[in-house]
């Protein structure tokens, strides 16, 4: 998934995002714990905390997009995949809390060989 191309008057647009993981800007405003109207009014979508979230989200997926061979399959893993360490929370769960971070060094750790 190039980011590049997710990119909208120099914000992530959740419209772009929605075709690309074949879903709704609804379903990932619920995915990433943001309100119903979060992708519909271009304030909301602006928002440092709407962005700070899509970019955590895409930042996660990119990693983890080569191991699944596509980004609807790091999608579904980003949503589903229960993460040993963090008490069996998902990485949308994580990103929810504001801990997108911490799924990021997971995944460093993880790729150099240690355990999660």
């Amino acid at each position: 998934m190039q980011l590049n191309k997710l990119v909208e008057d120099q914000v992530f647009s959740p419209a772009l995002i929605a075709d690309e993981l074949r879903t709704t800007r609804r379903e990932i405003a619920d995915t990433l714990g943001l309100g119903k109207d979060a992708f519909t009014r271009t304030s909301r979508i602006r928002a440092r905390k709407s962005q700070v979230r899509l970019r955590q989200m895409l930042e996660i997926l990119n990693r983890i997009e080569p191991e699944m061979d596509s980004p609807i399959a790091a999608y579904a893993w980003f949503r589903s995949a229960r993460l040993p360490g963090f008490g069996g929370a998902t990485p949308d769960l994580l990103v929810r809390e504001g801990k997108g971070e911490h799924v990021r060094a997971y995944l460093d750790r993880v790729a150099a060989g240690g355990y999660a």
